[in-house]
């Protein structure tokens, strides 16, 4: 597939694929639009056109195909080798994260970890070892990291950006509190905690 799929369509993608793989496992082979829907709290009519544009359709009799559909969702989002991504921060939120993903996906895999602390350098965190924050353009380049993880306190985020950048990362998850500023070539994404929890608020609040 050539075309460019927009952002929400990827993430929407990416959870389906979660979702089907945990349904799969209950030792079902098929699945109908809704029921995908109900799995993430989304209407039908998105789940098929999220679908449609990558060029996959069920049937009126037992839907979609589930192992199909992962298959197919695995070859658009993710490259034939996988990718390597990087950590910077090992903090607690760095830790967790490391943690978290640790083992969820094949072709999507952290393998270095940077921080500053004396105490962390050389230690292995979730499988991977963590080097000296000055040793990570050395690292990304020598190992072909294209992908980083930002989990660094605000003060420090711009900085580490510009050092990924210039050491040929091409994608940033950035979960500190300060918001970058990236070249066009950089996909970057940021996650806002408070952002999000003061929405959450906002619609308690109404309720």
């Amino acid at each position: 597939m050539n075309k460019k799929l927009p952002d929400k369509t990827v993430e929407r993608l990416s959870q389906y694929r979660r979702a089907l793989m945990n349904y799969q496992s209950g030792g079902k082979q098929h699945i109908f639009s809704h029921e995908i829907a109900n799995l993430l709290h989304i209407t039908a009519v998105q789940v098929r056109r999220d679908i449609m544009l990558i060029g996959y359709t069920g049937t009126l009799r037992q839907g979609y195909d589930v192992k199909e559909l992962i298959e197919i969702i695995g070859k658009i989002i993710d490259t034939r080798d996988g990718q390597k991504v990087a950590v910077i921060g090992i903090g607690n939120l760095g830790r967790a994260i490391m943690g978290y993903f640790s083992g969820k996906r094949t072709k999507l895999m952290i393998v270095a970890a940077f921080d500053n602390n004396p105490e962390k350098i050389d230690k292995i965190y979730a499988g991977v070892q963590c080097y000296h924050i000055d040793q990570m353009t050395d690292i990304i380049r020598k190992e072909g990291i294209s992908v980083a993880v930002i989990s660094v306190p605000g003060e420090a985020a711009a900085q580490v950006a510009e050092q990924l950048v210039m050491a040929g990362i091409r994608g940033i998850l950035n979960f500190s509190p300060k918001a970058l500023n990236v070249p066009t070539h950089v996909y970057l994404q940021e996650y806002d905690m408070i952002t999000m929890l003061e929405k959450i608020a906002y619609f308690v609040k109404k309720a």
